[in-house]
């Protein structure tokens, strides 16, 4: 099978910056407590109307102007979404059409914060077998208009981005290779995280708008608890496939859920906090988009740099967890 590499990285969020000041106003909470609790100062929220291919267009666009592809090279594309533009057709078939990908196929993976991390490993396999060329990977969310602005536990915790990456067939001349990804789910424990409204278990109505069923539920002390865990374990299992330690790593990027849940993920992992990679100060947690995002940033800022070896791990709503480790 052939190796896969990353070619390009591309990231986008909104304009419109929401500081902690802006939820002192409308719910019982104080910057202190937010910045104490989760690390989160500000985040990016879309403004009406907009939508997920919104930000995904310029993040794809930026991957494949850093990796030399255009869209007609593209011949898939996969995106990592819980918050499509609408219930169907696919964010991935919009973003085709937006982007004159016409050689491509398209569809979404719907695995909430890991799903970055489920396209990734899907786009890589059509690659592996030779069947494909370049895979366009975005990991992308709207939840800004999926939250409760009167819950206080979950108001706090939210925006709004999109990463991408380009993947293609390593070719040998310096470029890295995506080596393992590893990924978990328990559906047993899907009542700790979920959005009960808008499927067809409680379709949409009057009704469901005014139990407020459209709105994120989450038991964060449940949740904090299995992420932490299921986030190590599976961080754990990349390293031992590689034959790789701790002290092999470059930079760590976890989820950017909470500063908390990273530290302490990193800290069971012997990974000192100067590798890991944090985001969550100034996007706060943005779902599937934070892996990509700040893979992006790192890459932009030069932070990271070629031959760099990066372990990255996510927990979400499914309960859905995993773990992936590459050279870049």
């Amino acid at each position: 099978m052939r190796k896969v590499s990353i070619k390009g990285t591309g990231s986008c969020v909104p304009e419109r910056v929401v500081p902690n000041s802006f939820f002192e106003r409308i719910v019982d909470t104080s910057d202190e407590w937010i910045t104490t609790r989760t690390g989160i100062k500000e985040r990016r929220m879309v403004f009406p109307g907009q939508a997920l291919t919104d930000l995904a267009v310029p993040a794809a666009q930026r991957a494949m102007e850093m990796a030399g592809v255009s869209s007609l090279e593209i011949d898939l594309i996969v995106v990592g979404t819980s918050t499509p533009d609408m219930v169907t057709p696919s964010a991935a078939c919009i973003l085709q059409d937006r982007l004159g990908a016409r050689n491509a196929f398209a569809f979404d993976i719907g695995a909430a914060c890991p799903g970055f991390l489920y396209s990734l490993a899907v786009a890589q396999k059509f690659i592996q077998d030779g069947s494909h060329e370049y895979a366009l990977v975005v990991g992308g969310e709207i939840i800004s208009n999926r939250i409760d602005y009167t819950d206080r536990s979950t108001c706090v915790l939210f925006g709004d981005g999109a990463g991408a990456v380009i993947l293609g067939a390593r070719n040998g001349d310096g470029e890295g290779e995506v080596l393992s990804t590893h990924l978990h789910s328990d559906g047993s424990l899907w009542n700790l995280l979920n959005v009960p409204g808008g499927g067809s278990r409680n379709p949409p109505s009057h009704e469901m708008v005014d139990r407020g069923l459209h709105y994120i539920k989450m038991q964060g002390n449940e949740v904090f608890k299995y992420a932490v865990r299921a986030m190590v374990e599976s961080a754990l299992e990349a390293l031992e496939a590689n034959k790789v330690t701790s002290e092999d790593i470059d930079w760590f990027i976890p989820h950017q859920a909470n500063l908390r849940i990273m530290e302490t993920v990193a800290k069971r992992l012997d990974i000192p906090l100067h590798k890991v990679i944090s985001t969550v100060h100034k996007y706060g947690n943005t779902s599937a988009a934070s892996i990509p995002t700040a893979l992006d940033e790192a890459i932009r800022s030069g932070k990271i740099r070629r031959g760099d070896l990066i372990l990255v791990g996510s927990f979400g709503a499914g309960f859905t967890w995993g773990a992936s480790l590459f050279r870049y």
